[in-house]
């Protein structure tokens, strides 16, 4: 049992409920910590892998204030903090095992208090179409990840195969990986059963200007940010500073090299490591403005140009919303300031398949074109929508399969030997086919094996369904401590003093040890006996007297204080 416990189980004894949930969340205690007492919970928390634990956690103005401290100089205004993280006591000194650590750690260099400099217009400019880029890039890569959620391995990493997928539609590798992080801070995706979905935000998201957009991902980008790099105003230091932010983690230098990366892609900071101007805002705790941005940015269009080849293109960015639209009508076959869209017996499908209708589709082309609708266009789009729906697929009579029917019992036919339809096992009932199959998955089957299917309730309405619905997001609880900071509190004696020699007397019994006892006398008077502890009960203490060579048993009530000499037998 170590003495530079003690005083730290005190002051947690004393300490509110909520200073303690937060020094434990901080600490990254379990809730479940078989702690019986404050002075386990003390223990624990001065145990050197616990400290080892934190000290990487430290921001480098904590670090440097308690590397100071445990040389004995002032840590400063910082000592708050540490002291909140029981790494130093009420006085502003360390304990023991916390300098320990410390000492064998080098001393953190200052940081530097200079802010980076301002962009050159040209930086700026360029710093801007970056933005532009992976913005647009990342709309890219949340379209593809709504048609067919991407695949994780184990790790947590994306697979091979959907790092090639992304690739073909011009998704660098290198800029894949903070991307998706991107995404996932900002609340667009959500990965769930190792899949990444959609999630109804990263819906919205993608029907907004490309300003707002930005916006979204660079407020989102500055809330995820790790302590070491949160001012108190809520923004960041200076970016040149972010790889000393965190001195005593080994796998910090890595880490902030990433967190930078993001913030050059979302144009927060130039190649050379200047801040444009709309960065300016964020690091000092603001929200994002995206007008300086705006100025920079390409011109959106609201028109496109539809060709009697079935083709369109835009003649400059497309309009966020009007992009997302014609995108599920038609195949974007290039993207540059002038995009090109390719429509197709398949695209107009699948528009139908996601609830749009064949007047809905000529409507919207007719509205944002500038040479009216061809009339193969038009052809196309009327030819498949009579084609559509053309299989009605529900829910059987029981409410577990699927049940298909078709006018054209030549499909029907078709359907029941399709051979890539054979896990369905369709069977004949009267003019329909009846699988146990569910409904949706019977649909989506047919869907991708090109026939002209569609769902309907009960009473034969067209309905729609999502293929890939994100899963539900879960409420995020912080960890709750009630019930182990209960349990201390009721082992919380209004004796502390009493408490310790117990605590003291126990592990002396446990190890063996030989110690110096102080007790008091009758007459007031007090004696010091070298005792070899060999029991503890009935609130007396046994053991050897080692002067006298005799056995006692002496009341603990009577015991002014133990301190360890050393462990028994060794008598060197």
């Amino acid at each position: 049992m170590s003495t530079h416990a003690r005083p730290l189980a005190v002051w947690l004894a004393a300490a509110p409920d909520w200073q303690l949930t937060e020094l434990f969340r901080a600490r990254g205690i379990s809730a479940e910590a078989p702690w019986s007492d404050f002075f386990d919970a003390a223990e624990a928390l001065l145990d050197a892998s616990s400290i080892e634990r934190m000290l990487p956690q430290l921001t480098a103005r904590e670090a440097h204030a308690l590397r100071l401290a445990a040389t004995g100089d002032d840590a400063g205004a910082a000592s708050d903090d540490l002291i909140s993280l029981a790494l130093l006591r009420a006085d502003g000194t360390p304990p023991a095992p916390v300098t320990e650590s410390v000492l064998a750690r080098p001393l953190p260099d200052p940081i530097a208090s200079s802010l980076d400099p301002a962009a050159a217009d040209d930086d700026a400019a360029h710093a801007a179409e970056r933005a532009f880029t992976s913005v647009a890039t990342l709309a890219d890569v949340l379209l593809i990840t709504r048609d067919a959620p991407l695949a994780l391995l184990t790790t947590g990493a994306l697979s091979a195969g959907e790092r090639r997928r992304l690739n073909e539609i011009g998704v660098s590798s290198d800029i894949i990986d903070d991307l998706l992080v991107l995404a996932a801070e900002s609340g667009l995706t959500r990965a769930a059963a190792r899949r990444v979905r959609l999630t109804e935000a990263g819906e919205a998201w993608l029907r907004l200007p490309a300003s707002m957009r930005w916006a979204h991902l660079a407020n989102s980008f500055r809330d995820a940010l790790p302590r070491g790099l949160r001012t108190p105003s809520g923004g960041w230091p200076p970016m040149s500073s972010w790889p000393s932010q965190h001195p005593w983690d080994p796998a910090w230098a890595e880490r902030s090299e990433q967190l930078r990366e993001r913030a050059r892609l979302l144009g927060l900071v130039t190649d050379g490591g200047a801040e444009p101007p709309w960065a300016t805002a964020l690091r000092e705790g603001g929200t994002a403005d995206a007008a300086e941005l705006q100025r920079l940015l390409p011109t959106e269009v609201d028109r496109i140009f539809l060709q009697n080849d079935l083709s369109a293109i835009a003649p400059g960015p497309l309009e966020p919303a009007l992009d997302v639209r014609l995108r599920g009508i038609a195949a974007r076959e290039s993207a540059a300031q002038a995009s090109m869209y390719r429509f197709t017996a398949e695209s107009v499908a699948h528009a139908l398949a996601l609830g749009e209708t064949a007047p809905e589709i000529l409507d919207f082309l007719g509205r944002i074109s500038l040479t009216g609708i061809p009339q193969p266009l038009e052809y196309l789009v009327m030819q498949t929508a009579q084609r559509h729906g053309l299989v009605r697929v529900s829910t059987d009579e029981d409410g577990d399969g699927a049940r298909v029917a078709s006018s054209d019992r030549t499909l029907l036919d078709a359907m029941s030997v399709d051979q890539g339809l054979r896990p369905l096992a369709f069977a004949r009932d009267g003019d329909a086919l009846t699988s146990r199959v569910s409904r949706d998955t019977v649909y989506w089957s047919l869907t991708d094996a090109r026939y002209p299917a569609t769902i309907v309730d009960s009473e034969g309405r067209p309905h729609v369904i999502d293929r890939h619905p994100a899963p539900p997001e879960e409420p995020s609880e912080p960890l709750s401590y009630e019930d182990l900071i209960a349990r201390l509190r009721d082992h919380q004696g209004p004796d502390a003093d009493a408490a310790w020699l117990d605590r003291e007397l126990e592990a002396a019994v446990r190890a063996k040890a030989v110690l110096a006892i102080e007790i008091g006398m009758p007459d007031g008077s007090t004696r010091e006996l070298i005792l070899e502890a060999s029991g503890l009960g009935g609130g007396r203490l046994r053991g050897r007297d080692r002067a006298a060579d005799v056995e006692r048993t002496l009341p603990v009530r009577s015991i002014r204080s133990a301190r360890l000499v050393e462990p028994a037998g060794d008598d060197s």
